[in-house]
């Protein structure tokens, strides 16, 4: 299965962990953390799985088909 959308919901607390475990999909702006435009998700699979579940906050989200 290959993730095809990544999101952060509200309550993002800035924490910058998904940064700094997957910095080619996220970047923090102001105080939430964004998904980059244009990222290849397959190419990063593992650092979004990982920064889903290690988010603190549980804010980071993923599709996949």
């Amino acid at each position: 299965m290959s993730i095809q959308k990544v999101w952060v919901d509200e309550g993002c607390i800035a924490c910058n962990l998904c940064v700094e475990l997957c910095p080619d999909v996220f970047e923090l702006p102001d105080d939430i953390a964004i998904v980059k435009e244009g990222v290849n998700f397959d190419d990063h699979d593992s650092c979004i799985r990982e920064s889903a579940a290690e988010c603190p906050v549980e804010v980071i989200h993923f599709v996949e088909t």
